[in-house]
């Protein structure tokens, strides 16, 4: 419905888009700094080293106040679910409801322990209890990001249920959850998540020697969020391929638009770059021979369907393929970084402190979380026209409400106060609250 230039499909997406995207950064961080203080707690304990220890306790110190926002910003997004897409809602609510349900009893799940974490530290004398404490929180955490990555991947293949004229039947929940699409998609969002806030805590750690902080306490932490990056890199770009596969399989409209696929072939080539002429010629793009075969099936010689297949109004947008090409540019920096930080780490007279290899680390971290910004909108605007792939469009599930313009406003600035606060609180709390001196209060300061 468009009235006076004003069409509510347009906003309810602005403001979603909008929602995810700011909600996405303190999610991130919600899911994978649990697992990098687990890592330091678990190491401080084995080898009797303060400096991990700490390290674990000052992440933790962090780790509430993005919890904090990233809770706020969720909760938009529930009722936003609600308000902006009826439509949506009301067909696969009875689809996804367990997911979301389940979402919540997650992160009641990790609030509980991560209170009780905080709450003990140096009360047991056995420092495992207090470890002990924190599984629950990484496992709550993670669950959250798995459950609420189900809602998504059920929205890119729907199945679980039959829909005849609009209305749903024979709806069966775990079938729902279970999408062909919710392994990759799954795996993915978790060892991205981890991947970036072991660059984040890396670039913080970076950051602090570059000015001069060469004590013993920022060189470990160093250490172990690069080692833990790489390791990450690795598993995320395995998890990668697998997911170019399910694309092939599942949604070959979304890569072949990707890749400006138009033609079904055998021996498809990987594009990069480039410019589309009107006529759907690729101009000024690097072609690899064999590519996009392998990328989608394994097999140089395999047949990818083209976009041609599908009707031009299913088709996606074509400049997801620049989404798609940023994407990986921003993957093989992060290669790069990960890869040399550990070349040098093992080499004999390797030296991970060079100022270039620092400065390469601090810019890894927005570059992280560029890629996760990057991955979703690639996700969400490669799905389109659907909101529900081949069953309802995205016209379709949005509300008719006149008033999503100032709803958008009202958000955004929510979102920015919230932004600026947050970032201001972890400033103060940690400006004047240096490692050094709480590791020389605590009586444990390291030769």
């Amino acid at each position: 419905m468009l009235l006076n230039g004003y069409d509510p499909v347009v906003y309810s997406r602005m403001l979603t888009s909008l929602t995810l995207g700011f909600h996405i950064i303190y999610a991130t961080i919600g899911v994978g700094v649990p697992l990098m203080i687990a890592l330091a707690e678990w190491i401080g304990i084995r080898r009797n080293d303060p400096h991990y220890l700490l390290l674990a306790r000052r992440w933790a110190r962090g780790f509430v106040i993005t919890v904090a926002v990233g809770v706020v910003t969720g909760t938009a997004i529930g009722l936003q679910l609600s308000l902006l897409w009826p439509s949506f809602m009301r067909v696969a609510g009875q689809s996804i409801s367990l997911p979301l349900f389940l979402e919540t009893f997650a992160f009641f799940f990790e609030a509980i322990f991560l209170g009780i974490y905080l709450y003990t530290w140096d009360r047991f004398k056995n420092r495992m209890t207090h470890f002990l404490l924190l599984i629950p929180v990484v496992i709550g955490s993670s669950a959250s990001a798995f459950f609420i990555t189900i809602v998504n991947a059920f929205m890119n293949y729907p199945v679980g249920f039959k829909l005849t004229d609009g209305l749903i039947s024979e709806v069966n929940p775990i079938a729902a959850m279970l999408s062909p699409a919710m392994p990759t998609k799954v795996a993915h969002v978790l060892s991205s998540a981890y991947l970036t806030c072991a660059f984040v805590l890396a670039a913080l750690t970076a950051w602090k020697l570059l000015k001069g902080k060469d004590h013993i306490y920022y060189k470990k932490a160093l250490k172990l969020t690069m080692v833990s990056a790489f390791i990450f890199m690795i598993s995320t770009a395995l998890i990668g391929d697998l997911s170019g596969k399910y694309l092939a399989k599942y949604q070959p409209e979304k890569l072949a638009a990707a890749e400006w696929h138009f033609d079904t072939a055998a021996k498809a080539p990987l594009v990069l770059g480039g410019v589309l002429t009107d006529n759907n010629e690729i101009k000024y793009g690097l072609e690899i021979p064999y590519g996009l075969s392998i990328l989608a099936h394994s097999n140089p010689f395999a047949v990818v369907k083209g976009l041609n297949d599908f009707p031009e109004d299913e088709r996606p947008p074509l400049w997801i393929h620049y989404l798609f090409d940023i994407k990986m540019g921003y993957v093989a920096f992060m290669v790069a970084v990960s890869l040399l930080f550990v070349i040098e780490m093992v080499r004999k007279r390797g030296n991970v402190y060079r100022r270039w290899l620092l400065f390469a680390v601090v810019a890894a971290a927005p570059i992280a979380m560029l890629t996760i910004e990057h991955g979703w909108i690639f996700s969400e605007v490669g799905r389109q026209p659907w909101i529900l792939r081949g069953l309802m469009r995205t016209t379709e599930g949005a509300t008719t409400s006149e008033h999503v313009d100032l709803m958008l406003w009202l958000f955004t600035l929510l979102y920015v106060g919230l932004g600026i606060s947050s970032v201001r609180v972890l400033l103060k709390m940690f400006k004047n609250n240096h490692a050094e001196d709480e590791l020389a209060a605590l009586g444990k300061e390291a030769s």
